[in-house]
């Protein structure tokens, strides 16, 4: 498993992956509960607090993209930025403006989903192939 810097277990990794269906939920809610945008003016304190929430999720997931170490796991925190990025756009300049953030924002937690499900999949899969080798009580000498 030295192919993961970040997701190293099944449980951190099932973990990313409820959090990713959770946010894509989030956002497909989105759809129905349009945004104005800050710099409409229509900017509320909500608003900030959010656009706040997303600088420092965005951060982080960038920096998680920097110490990940194989191309899947990076690929995972790829598309996770790139979704809390668009949706930082989308906070700030509204859906008048930018549009497409709210579908790519969708696409990119799609994406990571799908992502999350083959990272599961990997640990899982090196779990029963470590579990077929029998333990040392298991073992008996003749």
């Amino acid at each position: 498993m030295g192919q993961f810097g970040v997701l190293t277990n099944r449980k951190r990794a099932v973990i990313a992956l409820i959090h990713s269906i959770a946010f894509l939920g989030i956002a497909i809610h989105g759809f129905v509960a349009p945004k104005a945008g800050i710099l409409r003016g229509a900017g509320m304190i909500g608003d900030y607090v959010l656009l706040a929430i997303y600088v420092v999720v965005a951060a982080i997931l960038l920096w998680l993209v920097r110490i990940s170490r194989g191309l899947v796991e990076r690929g995972y925190f790829v598309f996770c930025a790139a979704s809390a990025s668009s949706a930082l756009v989308r906070t700030i300049l509204g859906d008048h403006l930018a549009p497409p953030a709210q579908y790519l924002r969708v696409l990119m937690l799609s994406l990571a989903v799908v992502v999350g499900f083959l990272i599961v999949r990997s640990h899982s899969r090196f779990a029963s192939a470590s579990d077929m080798t029998p333990l040392q009580s298991e073992t008996y000498e003749q």
